[in-house]
């Protein structure tokens, strides 16, 4: 008996389903019919892993890579670039800033095969200008008593290397970027000064 009443359930289904046919197509409609395996992945699917020897991911970055200090780089580690990477970029940036993202080091064109970047060393590729208006690092200086702000060292694998004048800033390198990300990833540490 139940069987029965599966049955005739779904023959009403069937009916009802098919009774709604005609008017406007979904606007989707078109898209569903493009096989997976032939769209486009989204853009920035993959996952890099960016470590730093000297912090760990949301831990305080040490004094010596910030205006307190000696203002150097921190170390870097770069692991997942895909195979077809043709260029790495970097941006740091602190979110936290009063007046919006404050930018502290902008760089393109890096080799794909860098798996890591010694501590107040400038790969090879190209630098870009920092809010601070400098083509180099600036570390993080955040305003005395102002609490903890977080800092982004995000890396991008690229399908590209970048046509770029030297000296861009982040928003240029952005926009160049905008379709050739094959992976990205992101180490973050904080920093207070009293």
């Amino acid at each position: 008996m139940d069987a029965f009443k599966c049955a005739a359930l779904m023959a009403c289904v069937v009916l009802v389903a098919a009774g709604c046919g005609g008017g406007e197509p979904a606007p989707d409609a078109g898209k569903k019919a493009v096989p997976a395996q032939s769209a486009r992945p989204p853009e920035g699917d993959g996952a890099l892993d960016v470590r730093s020897p000297a912090f760990k991911d949301g831990g305080e970055i040490p004094t010596q890579y910030t205006c307190d200090g000696e203002d150097m780089s921190p170390p870097l580690a770069i692991e997942g670039v895909p195979d077809e990477a043709s260029s790495l970029a970097l941006v740091v940036d602190d979110p936290d800033a009063p007046g919006g993202t404050f930018v502290h080091w902008v760089m393109w064109n890096i080799p794909p095969d860098v798996a890591a970047v010694a501590e107040d060393e400038v790969p090879e590729g190209v630098t870009g200008t920092n809010d601070f208006g400098d083509a180099a690092y600036g570390g993080p200086c955040p305003p005395e008593g102002d609490g903890p702000h977080t800092y982004r060292f995000k890396v991008y694998a690229l399908d590209v290397e970048l046509d770029l004048e030297r000296g861009a800033d982040a928003d240029e390198l952005s926009h160049a970027m905008e379709g050739h990300v094959l992976a990205r990833g992101t180490l973050t540490g904080e920093y207070a000064r009293q």
